[in-house]
């Protein structure tokens, strides 16, 4: 059931969707060679708990972390470690929620760790694209196949596989509540959007195939081949008019 909110509640999720997005602003502080990803968790965890609020992540279906670090291959849920070192080039999905006054925020981007090849960045930057093109048709009275329809055209047309076993969706008092946002889908179709919707909009976009496998940890998704991957979102409200980036503060 798709759950509309009011501005009292609406005004709720901006201050979760702040914490959130700060969160991965800390989290980017401690992206460095030699840099475990368990370091950057317990970092996150910090700032989250500091703000008064609590990690949505942190045992959400028995998952151990404060964020998915997500390294290279790795798509999304991976899993905070001392013994996971980051090294030059890697690049580093970060994504985490913050809940608090009965709502969370979910956000995620994708980092270098210094320098990283040109091909790397080029990826980064055109997963971050294609959610703007995606959003673009966040708006009162459009379609959820309007923004997948953007997210997949973007991607694809430069080459990318766009995952399709793993989608966005609505947020609010649930980290994940009803409707499915998927990277793809047909312009036009799929449930229509109202003023007091808020959704996750999350293009994973892969190097190379879109298919993916889930690691024996049961929680990490990597590419099917290897490829790197990288992620990119933000919790958004539906209004009468632009929508609006809740956990985008940078």
């Amino acid at each position: 059931m798709i759950q509309i909110k009011n501005n009292e509640q609406l005004a709720l999720m901006k201050r979760a969707g702040r914490i959130t997005g700060e969160a991965i602003l800390v989290g980017r502080e401690h992206i460095r060679e030699g840099a475990s990803t368990k370091e950057i968790d317990t970092a996150i965890h910090d700032y989250i708990v500091k703000c008064g609020a609590r990690p949505s992540f942190l045992g959400y279906g028995g998952f151990p972390g404060s964020a998915c670090v997500s390294v290279n291959e790795e798509i999304i849920h991976g899993i905070p470690s001392k013994d996971k070192i980051l090294h030059e080039g890697d690049i580093v999905k970060i994504d985490v929620g913050a809940y608090i006054g009965g709502f969370h925020g979910d956000s995620a981007n994708t980092f270098g760790v210094g320098k990283i090849s040109p091909e790397a960045q080029a990826l980064i930057d055109a997963t971050r694209e294609s959610f703007f093109r995606g959003v673009e048709f966040a708006r009162h009275g459009n379609r959820i196949g309007d923004i997948g329809h953007a997210v997949s055209e973007y991607a694809e047309a430069r080459g990318y596989g766009v995952v399709r076993q793993y989608v966005g969706h609505g947020v609010g008092h649930e980290l994940h509540e009803d409707p499915e946002v998927p990277n793809y889908g047909t312009a036009g179709r799929g449930q229509r959007l109202y003023k007091g919707m808020t959704i996750a909009i999350e293009p994973m976009i892969n190097m190379g195939t879109p298919n993916v496998r889930v690691l024996r940890d049961n929680w990490t998704v990597v590419t099917a081949d290897g490829s790197l991957s990288a992620h990119y979102e933000h919790t958004v409200a539906i209004t009468d008019g632009e929508p609006i980036l809740f956990t985008k503060v940078e």
